[in-house]
């Protein structure tokens, strides 16, 4: 994880969980993470199935120009790459995956800027499942937060087992994002040209241009 408020929501969530799958939503307390609010977010299920905003920080709301809430996490991403972030996302709500995503944001007049995303689960019971995230800038440039960005896109994606060793450190390999079909379905399990690197799992694949 690259950024240090990434590292320390993730510290903050696997202290929390105290060797259990996720924390009770209900531990999560605010407080203890102020210096982190207005970047992060709870995602909650709505009636489709979907991953949708229940609460996203100002500075996050800023970034994109407008108001999260409500809006579903998939909007924010290229057409290209929503496929990709809804099966990041039901991992998180559904099978407690935690997933890094390093990602380029675009805003309406072009600009681009990186960004590093952390979801993590939540317990919330089977029917309230819940994450907590945070969508933070590598770099504040001038017009961040005053130029929205209107699209982000994935460049390269970890899926984490916090219990195999410290992956906060800055150092972890990334996975390249491979091209996804329904007949390729992002499986770490699945068959494939998958090959295991201590705790990741890596499929070969390329990067549209």
């Amino acid at each position: 994880m690259r950024h240090e408020g990434t590292r320390t929501l993730f510290q903050y969530w696997n202290r929390l969980r105290d060797g259990r799958p996720a924390p009770r939503r209900t531990e999560i307390e605010p407080a203890d993470i102020k210096s982190l609010l207005a970047d992060t977010f709870i995602l909650e299920k709505d009636a489709r199935g979907e991953a949708v905003f229940r609460l996203a920080g100002t500075r996050l709301c800023a970034v994109f120009g407008r108001e999260l809430k409500g809006f579903a996490h998939s909007s924010l991403w290229a057409l290209k790459d929503q496929r990709v972030i809804a099966r990041l996302l039901f991992g998180s709500l559904h099978q407690h995956a935690i997933t890094v995503v390093d990602l380029t944001g675009i805003s309406r007049s072009g600009r681009t800027n990186a960004f590093e995303m952390l979801v993590l689960p939540l317990e919330g019971g089977i029917d309230n499942p819940r994450a907590l995230g945070s969508l933070i800038a590598l770099e504040k440039p001038y017009w961040l937060g005053v130029d929205p960005i209107i699209e982000c896109r994935i460049d390269a994606l970890r899926m984490v087992d916090p219990d195999s060793e410290p992956v906060f450190l800055r150092n972890r390999p990334a996975m390249p994002v491979p091209p996804l079909s329904p007949e390729q379905p992002l499986d770490p399990a699945g068959p494939a040209p998958a090959r295991r690197i201590r705790h990741l799992v890596v499929l070969d694949g390329g990067r549209d241009k």
